[in-house]
């Protein structure tokens, strides 16, 4: 397993900030490895919702089946994701108020590739840091995304 954790300040409230993340049609905004969403569920927003999203890591596309498995709108989501291989992945989104009206925005992926241990090194050699340099991109997209409208 593969654990990836970053944070960002954004300068709007939380409501604003969940708002963006929790519409699919906006993943294309901000997730820089997005490339497409086909929604499964009427309302995306509600425990149970499921989504299937292809996403691209270093040039290759591949389709992960997110479920929506816990929300307390606007402060935190979990969506669990079924992909290639029987791999596994978790997101949370941590939404926070600070007293100065910004949202502290806690992204945390945790990817469980297929093959045990042995495929967790294979893909840390083969994908490296390019999970949380991708985060990390991603939350500054989000941040720019808000902060400019």
């Amino acid at each position: 397993m593969s654990t990836v954790h970053v944070q960002i300040e954004i300068n709007a409230p939380p409501r604003k900030v969940w708002d963006t993340v929790m519409d699919p049609s906006r993943l294309a905004d901000w997730v820089t490895i997005h490339r497409s969403v086909k929604l499964r569920s009427e309302d995306p927003r509600e425990a149970g919702a499921s989504m299937d999203q292809v996403l691209q890591i270093l040039g290759v596309p591949f389709k992960v089946r997110w479920t929506l498995v816990s929300v307390v709108a606007p402060r935190h989501a979990e969506w669990h994701g079924r992909g290639p291989a029987l791999s596994r992945a978790l997101i949370r989104y941590g939404l926070t108020a600070t007293p100065d009206g910004t949202t502290t925005f806690d992204y945390v992926n945790e990817f469980h590739p297929p093959g045990g241990p042995l495929g967790t090194v294979a893909s840390r050699v083969l994908v490296g840091h390019v999970p949380e340099r991708e985060a990390q991109e991603s939350l500054a997209r989000l941040k720019r995304v808000i902060e400019s409208a």
